[in-house]
């Protein structure tokens, strides 16, 4: 899943929040559909090299897919701006295995400078893929946006992004094609807070 417009805002520091959005630094743990135990945390300042040895340790197609670029790796000016987040309009969380220091996961929310929509990314080492971490993220995401108060979460994908187009799909999220570029599409899934919209 891809991060866009809200986030490449937030990097060039262009917006400018009417509304805070609270996102408690906390941890949770989540079990994926394969049993999979994770403890996922908000990401710190401390947390620079655990996300470059993640990023070190995702596919390439997927590195594409979510910076919508051709890079073969993720530039230390990007891991800054996913760990020098404000924790109220923006959020990085790392999952890890359950009970060792393995990150396998990570998921950023950055909403929009209305308070009202929230655009994730979510990345998955590429030897844990197939454990069902990508869909527990996702949802994972999508309620602490909804507990936040947000009405809607989205995503930009790359049209040849089936996978994740098709889990989220599977997550009630609508596609409809990108404005002015025939290559994206964007994936919207409304929350429970339609009254921000």
């Amino acid at each position: 899943m891809a991060y866009g417009r809200f986030y490449r805002a937030i990097c060039k520091g262009r917006c400018r929040y009417r509304k805070a959005i609270q996102m408690d630094a906390q941890s949770w743990e989540i079990t994926t559909r394969t049993g999979l135990k994770l403890h996922v945390r908000t990401a710190g300042a401390r947390d620079e090299a655990v996300l470059d040895q993640l990023f070190h340790q995702v596919r390439n197609d997927d590195l594409h897919f979510r910076f919508l670029s051709g890079q073969k790796a993720v530039r230390p000016e990007q891991i800054h701006a996913m760990i020098d987040v404000d924790h109220r309009t923006t959020e990085t969380y790392i999952g890890f295995i359950a009970g060792s220091k393995l990150a396998v996961t990570t998921a950023m929310l950055a909403c929009d400078r209305h308070g009202r929509r929230g655009e994730v990314a979510v990345s998955v080492r590429a030897d844990y893929r197939d454990c069902g971490i990508g869909w527990e993220m996702l949802s994972f995401v999508a309620k602490q946006a909804e507990r936040s108060g947000l009405a809607a979460i989205e995503s930009i994908e790359s049209r040849d992004n089936h996978d994740a187009i098709e889990l989220e799909r599977n997550m009630g999220f609508v596609v409809r094609s990108y404005p002015d570029d025939p290559t994206l599409v964007l994936v919207t899934k409304q929350l429970g807070n339609q009254a921000a919209l």
